[in-house]
């Protein structure tokens, strides 16, 4: 069910973000899926200095016929959100997935500004920042499914 239907102009004039690599799109409780792409697994071996075979079984698992980064047990984080001594940060920044790039311009936290509010509490990046304008968040909405 659909909690929160789709108003197309709502953020006509534009929305504010600005990541402040807080992780908190990265981590759990819940469980989730960041897809990537042939394309995507291979930027990230070559990134890591692993051939694909080795990047598959650490970080990689099969849903269905798509493929996603694996998850932390115990926490459902992804496997590359690690602490260090400025906080949070992805291990994998530079080449992470279209997925983790259009954040939070997906396609649910856009479709209402209830929803948009909704995404806010966890994402305190979310009216900070750069105005990204209405062009900018469509392009990074309908780069990725989620």
């Amino acid at each position: 069910m659909e909690i929160f239907t789709r108003e197309p102009t709502w953020y006509a004039a534009g929305l504010a973000f600005e990541c402040i690599q807080c992780g908190r799109c990265c981590a759990g409780p819940q469980e989730g899926y960041v897809w990537v792409s042939q394309g995507q697994i291979r930027a990230i071996h070559e990134f890591l200095g692993l051939t694909e075979s080795q990047m598959m079984e650490q970080y990689v698992r099969r849903v269905g016929a798509r493929y996603s980064l694996r998850e932390r047990p115990g926490n459902n984080d992804c496997v590359f959100l690690a602490d260090g001594p400025a906080g949070r940060r992805c291990d994998i920044y530079p080449v992470r997935p279209t997925q983790c790039r259009t954040w939070p311009f997906w396609s649910r936290n856009l479709a209402s500004p209830q929803a948009w509010s909704y995404t806010a509490m966890r994402c305190p990046g979310i009216n900070h920042g750069k105005l990204f304008a209405f062009n900018q968040i469509e392009t990074h909405r309908h780069a990725t499914s989620e």
